[in-house]
């Protein structure tokens, strides 16, 4: 047991426990809080279409869902892409000043940001991606297949730069810090979790493969997109692309 109690993610679970007793009586950390959307404002933005379809029941893709790691050269289209950008965090409904999404997130806070690293997109050149849910739109960061880099990043697993798309999410920590905590952490990554399965079953449904990663150098990540690792890191991945 004490091989377990040396780990940080023991100590972490244990230090962050609420109990009856000193749940109200624990100091709270006072955290500034973020903006609530992430924009590059100079960046030249590409609207998502918003007429499509998701046809294959929520039964069957949970039936059959599977992480794939082999895909086809065969680029995704544009409405694949801007389905799996919904599914996993497009804005679903409003109540007052909040916006909710398609997976939860704690105190409807959504620190979770979305990247891609675009390979086979139809109408989209390959390059570095921020999703703006907002404005249901990408904003290109940078120009050039990024595939290998992203690749050797999640510990040289190939199979990432053969993907049509590889989703790269990171966290913006003070977004939910500011309320949470300590106990913060615990609810991004959850969030995190939330998004994933989101996506893996919307592109069950559309017939294409993925598989969720999270195996990597982190500031090898945080680098590529240009994220400080402190306030921002990158926390998750996962690929997606044409079935081979």
């Amino acid at each position: 047991m004490d091989d377990l109690k040396d780990s940080l993610g023991f100590r972490y679970l244990q230090e962050t426990k609420f109990d009856e007793q000193t749940l109200w009586r624990k100091p709270r950390l006072v955290i500034a809080p973020a903006h609530p959307y992430k924009q590059y404002a100079e960046a030249e933005k590409f609207k998502l279409p918003t007429d499509w379809q998701m046809d294959k029941s929520l039964h069957e893709s949970l039936q059959y869902r599977r992480s794939c790691r082999r895909y086809a050269d065969t680029p995704l289209s544009m409405e694949n892409l801007a389905m799996l950008l919904w599914a996993s965090q497009g804005i679903s409904g409003r109540a007052g000043n909040f916006f909710f999404r398609t997976a939860p997130s704690a105190g409807a806070l959504y620190p979770v940001e979305t990247y891609l690293s675009i390979h086979h997109v139809e109408s989209l050149s390959p390059g570095l991606y921020h999703f703006q849910p907002a404005e249901f739109a990408l904003e290109m960061m940078s120009k050039g297949f990024a595939g290998q880099r992203v690749a050797e990043a999640a510990l040289g697993q190939n199979f990432m730069a053969k993907a049509g798309v590889v989703f790269i999410w990171s966290a913006i920590l003070r977004r939910n810090f500011s309320k949470y905590g300590h106990r913060g952490l615990r609810y991004v990554m959850l969030d995190a979790g939330h998004i994933c399965q989101n996506l893996l079953l919307a592109g069950e449904s559309l017939g294409l493969g993925a598989c969720p990663v999270a195996a990597f150098y982190d500031d090898q990540l945080n680098r590529l997109l240009g994220l400080d690792g402190e306030e921002e890191s990158v926390i998750y991945l996962a690929a997606v692309g044409a079935k081979e």
